[in-house]
């Protein structure tokens, strides 16, 4: 029976050991999985960024130097004096913070309506609301267009602003509310048995709550108007008035052949999305991963 007991338990370590074995196998196959394909996404932004400090012997030589020697920096401040950035970056700004601000209040509130009120039709009138989903933008492009053109409000910042304070966009309100049904419902019933209001639980219950999800939406949108080129190519038409993606474009077609400058400027304006996301990195991991209160 010893000798029986030994050799089963033997066998249940080796077993167990192997089961550990692969397991470690499968997830340093995925972390080299992980690593190969960020690199391979990485590998058009290096090859900008060495582009941008190069002279253009460099960036057409075969084969292509990866190291820049020497480092050109002065084609950033070229890049920037070329066209009027400050002036394109105070056009992006205007309408990034109220479009930002009008998508995370009206999504939120109408987010609130649908998660956490109960009102007749609510659910049929979700369901329609998500349908939109799959249809594509260019459909309602021309009807748009001659709504604003008639209003007399092309050419100015409206057409791209005012939009995002009348619902904030579906695929942010389906966001929210799922978020704000995780938010237990005994808060709401002890706010309402302490005589709140919808208006007082939704913020001072929900929305302290909910910040990451808000920051995710705030994030989501933020870096739709900073990479935005088809609103501002339609509406805006004053030279003064560009955004940065807007401007950067025409900076292209003034300065095809300086390809040194122009990876200069998309490098300035990719820069500050970038930082933008990764110092707000850990709000947005919690906001999708839409995890709600924990305990």
């Amino acid at each position: 029976m010893t000798v029986a007991m030994a050799a089963r338990r033997t066998t249940g370590r080796t077993a167990r050991l192997s089961r550990r074995a692969r397991a470690s196998a499968l997830r340093g196959t995925a972390y080299l999985a992980c690593v190969a394909g960020g690199a391979v996404m990485l590998l058009p932004f290096l090859w900008m960024l060495r582009s941008s400090v190069m002279d253009p012997a460099q960036i057409f030589a075969y084969p292509p130097p990866w190291i820049p020697h020497p480092l050109r920096l002065r084609n950033y401040g070229d890049a920037f004096s070329a066209v009027p950035s400050l002036r394109y970056l105070l056009n992006t700004l205007t309408i990034l913070v109220p479009v930002v601000a009008g998508t995370v209040v009206t999504s939120a509130c109408a987010a609130f309506a649908f998660a956490r009120l109960r009102w007749p039709g609510r659910d049929w009138i979700f369901a329609l609301l998500m349908t939109t989903l799959i249809l594509p933008s260019v459909v309602i492009l021309i009807p748009t267009y001659l709504f604003w053109a008639r209003a007399h409000l092309v050419n100015t910042f409206v057409p791209l602003i005012l939009p995002a304070w009348f619902g904030g966009g579906i695929f942010n309100i389906f966001l929210l509310r799922q978020f704000f049904r995780t938010i237990p419902r005994e808060l709401d019933e002890a706010a309402y048995i302490d005589g709140a209001s919808p208006l007082d639980v939704f913020w001072f219950v929900v929305v302290p709550v909910s910040r990451p999800a808000l920051i995710t939406v705030a994030i989501f949108s933020a870096l739709a108007v900073w990479n935005d080129f088809l609103g501002p190519l339609i509406y805006l038409n004053d030279p003064n008035k560009f955004t940065l993606a807007l401007g950067l474009t025409f900076f292209t077609g003034e300065y095809t052949s300086q390809w040194q400058l122009l990876m200069a400027a998309a490098m300035m304006v990719i820069a500050p999305a970038a930082v933008f996301f990764f110092a707000a990195q850990r709000y947005f991991v919690q906001g999708i991963t839409l995890s709600g209160i924990k305990g």
